[in-house]
C-alpha cells in the first residue's frame, strides 16, 4: 500500500489532467475464495444429506479454488465420492446463489477502493479472468458487498475473459490492460493474486509505467514467475495508503478530551482546529471544571487537580482554536457557561455544543439554539440505532422533533455493530452526522471513508506523531515509550 501511494501520487503530478485508473482482479484480490469453498461444500452436504464436511472449519481451506480435490484428499471419502463432489462443485460454485450468498471481501480491500474512488478523476477497473455469462451476476455481487462501504463497480469498468472459463486467463489479463488504455484511461496499477497474470502484463508495459502488485493470498501459478519490477504484500492497510496531508479538509477533525495539559498542548501543536472539553461543575458547584468522569462513577480523588473552563477556553481563543464543549453535567449549567463565553469574546460559528437529550432536554437545546445562533448544536443518538433498523419511520420522527429544538448534527459511536448501514441511513434522509469512539488510527481511516460531517477522536496516532492520551474514562489513557536513537559512529 506504500508503494502504490507514492506512486499514485507521483502519476498525479505527472498527469493532473488524465484520467487515471487502478486495476483489481477480483478472486482470490479482492475475494477471499476459501468462504466460497467453505459455503459450496457444507452446501454439498446440506443437499445431499451427508456429512463429509461437517467438521470443515474454515481455516482448514489452505487451497485454491481450482484445487479443490487436494482439499479432499483430507478427508475420508471414497474415490467415486470425491469424483462426484468435484463435479458438483464445478458446475454450482459459480451459480447466481453461490455468487451472491458466499462471496467475501478480504479485510481493507473495500476501504482501498473507496479511498481511489474518493480521489479527482480517478477510477476502479476490474481486470478479470471471470467469463462473460457471469457478468450480470458479478456486479451485483460486488455492488451488494460494497454498499455498506460506499463502494460501487460498473459495467464500463469491467473487463472479463471472452474465452470463457479458465481458458486463456493472463492473454485475458493482458487485453484488459490494451481495453482499459483504449478508453483513454491512463493505468496507474494493476494488483492480481496470480503470478502469471502480472508477468504477462509486465512483457507489454515496456516503458514500466504500471505498478504491478501481488496480493499474497492463495495462487496456483509459481512465484518465481513475478517480474522483478513488481511489489507484493498481504495486507491492505490503510494505514499505509493514506497520510495525513491527504484527508478530506471538508471533514471537521475534533481532538477528543482536551481536559489536561498533556493533551492540550498536543492538540495545540496539531493542524486540528476543533478541540474538545468535558464540562461539569467542580464538587462544590462554584467553577466550570473540565472532567470526563462523573464524581458518582469516579469519586473525587484526594490529590485531583481540576483544570479550570476558563483557563483552558482563553488559552484556546487566543492561538485561534475552536472549541467543542461536552455537556457532561446537564442544562442548569448552560447559563454559566453562556456568560463565560460572553466574557471572552468568542465567536459563535467557532462554537460547539453536544449533550444528551436526557440531561439538556428540550429547554437546553432551546436555550443555545437562541444563544448561539451559528453554533454547532449536537446531540448522540445511538440509542435510537435499533429503531432505526427496525422501524425507520418512527426515529425519523424523533430525529426530526430535535432538530425542532436547534439540534443540527446527531453523533453516532463507531463501535455500534452496524455503524455502515445506520450511517448510509440517516445520510439518506439528509442529516450531519458526527462519528466519535474510534479507537485507533486505522479505525480513524475508516471513518473517513464514509465521509460523515466531522469526527471526534483521542489522536493516539504514534504513525502520525500523535500521543493524545484519551480523556480518561475507566482510566484508559494512552501511554507510549520513546526510545533514544544510536547512531554508530
Amino acid at each position: 500500500m506504500a508503494e502504490l501511494a507514492s506512486h499514485y501520487e507521483k502519476k498525479r503530478k505527472m498527469y493532473p489532467e488524465e484520467k487515471l485508473i487502478i486495476l483489481f482482479d477480483i478472486d482470490g484480490t479482492i475475494l477471499d475464495m476459501r468462504y466460497m469453498i467453505f459455503h459450496v461444500l457444507k452446501a454439498y452436504d446440506f443437499n445431499h444429506n451427508t456429512r463429509f464436511f461437517s467438521n470443515l472449519s474454515f481455516d482448514d481451506i489452505r487451497v485454491h479454488e481450482n484445487q479443490i480435490d487436494l482439499l479432499l484428499e483430507q478427508f475420508q471419502i471414497p474415490e467415486e465420492k470425491r469424483k462426484e463432489i468435484i463435479l458438483w462443485y464445478n458446475q454450482d460454485r459459480w451459480s447466481p446463489s453461490f455468487i451472491l450468498e458466499s462471496h467475501r471481501p478480504y479485510p481493507g480491500v473495500l476501504e482501498v477502493i473507496r479511498w481511489f474512488q474518493l480521489q479527482p478523476n480517478t477510477f476502479i477497473g476490474l481486470n478479470t479472468g471471470r467469463p462473460e455469462s457471469i457478468r450480470k451476476d458479478t456486479l451485483r455481487s460486488l455492488n451488494e458487498l460494497g454498499k455498506e462501504y460506499r463502494v460501487s463497480f460498473t459495467d464500463e469498468y469491467l473487463y472479463m475473459n471472452p474465452a470463457g472459463w479458465g481458458k486463456d486467463v493472463s492473454a485475458s489479463k493482458v487485453e484488459g490492460i490494451k481495453y482499459f488504455k483504449s478508453k483513454g484511461l491512463r493505468i496507474v496499477a494493476f494488483i492480481d493474486n496470480e503470478p502469471e497474470n502480472l508477468s504477462a502484463v509486465s512483457k507489454i508495459d515496456l516503458k514500466k509505467e504500471i505498478l504491478l502488485l501481488h496480493a499474497e493470498t492463495i495462487f496456483e501459478s509459481e512465484k518465481r514467475r513475478l517480474p522483478p519490477n513488481s511489489a507484493k504484500g498481504e495486507t491492505f492497510d490503510l494505514t499505509e495508503l493514506i497520510p495525513e496531508k491527504d484527508l478530506p479538509r471538508h471533514i471537521q477533525f475534533v481532538w477528543h478530551g482536551v481536559n489536561d495539559e498533556a493533551n492540550l498542548r498536543q492538540f495545540l501543536a496539531s493542524d486540528i482546529t476543533w478541540g474538545e472539553c468535558d464540562v461539569r461543575w467542580d464538587p462544590t458547584g462554584n467553577e466550570l471544571i473540565l472532567r470526563h468522569d462523573s464524581f458518582k462513577n469516579h469519586p473525587l480523588e484526594s490529590d485531583e487537580k481540576f483544570q479550570s473552563l476558563e483557563s483552558l477556553v482563553t488559552r484556546l481563543h487566543r492561538a485561534g482554536k475552536s472549541i467543542k464543549f461536552d455537556l457532561k453535567a446537564g442544562s442548569y449549567l448552560i447559563d454559566r457557561l453562556l456568560a463565560l463565553i460572553e466574557k471572552i469574546g468568542i465567536k459563535k460559528t467557532d462554537l460547539w455544543f453536544n449533550g444528551n437529550v436526557e440531561r439538556l432536554h428540550e429547554a437546553g437545546f432551546k436555550k443555545l439554539s437562541s444563544a448561539m445562533p451559528g453554533a454547532i448544536l449536537q446531540c448522540p443518538v445511538d440509542f435510537l440505532v435499533p429503531l432505526i433498523e427496525s422501524t425507520p419511520e418512527k426515529a425519523r420522527e424523533i430525529l426530526e422533533m430535535y432538530r425542532e429544538w436547534g439540534i443540527v448534527r446527531f453523533s453516532l459511536s463507531w463501535l455500534n455493530q452496524d455503524i455502515r448501514i445506520v450511517f448510509e441511513q440517516m445520510s439518506e434522509w439528509g442529516y450531519e452526522i458526527n462519528i466519535y469512539n474510534v479507537p485507533n488510527l486505522e479505525a480513524f481511516l475508516q471513518a473517513v471513508l464514509l465521509v460523515p460531517r466531522s469526527i471526534t477522536a483521542d489522536f493516539n496516532f504514534p504513525k502520525w506523531h500523535y500521543y493524545g492520551r484519551g480523556s480518561g474514562e475507566r482510566g484508559n489513557y494512552y501511554e507510549y515509550t520513546m526510545r533514544k536513537v544510536s547512531r554508530k559512529r
